[in-house]
């Protein structure tokens, strides 16, 4: 397991994501909120956006890379994501399952 010291190393955990987005599991808390190292996470692996911070959940552009890697990552988008047509609309796309997880107003 890796020391808090390594899960705070921007560059060590860059290249973690960037090969194995679920790693941003172990990242530290400052850096599950780094725009740039979870667009990396979500870009290699699309679920890797339950480990993101609460505000990128919220970041339309984060979410939109997510669920058009993997359509089920709109699960763990924020509800006024799961709201947004677009969103859903490339979820749904990518997985026809993921209305699973929209609002109900887009049901």
């Amino acid at each position: 397991f890796a020391s808090a010291e390594l899960k705070q190393d921007k560059e060590l955990v860059f290249s973690a994501v960037a090969k194995c987005g679920r790693a941003l599991r172990f990242a530290s808390p400052e850096l599950k909120r780094d725009k740039e190292i979870v667009l990396s996470a979500v870009a290699e692996h699309g679920l890797a956006l339950e480990f993101a911070s609460a505000e990128l959940k919220q970041d339309k552009e984060l979410v939109f890379s997510a669920v058009a890697k993997c359509g089920r990552a709109l699960r763990f988008a924020s509800p006024e994501l799961k709201r947004d047509k677009e969103i859903v609309l490339s979820a749904v796309a990518e997985h026809g399952l993921a209305l699973e997880f929209a609002s109900a107003e887009l049901k």
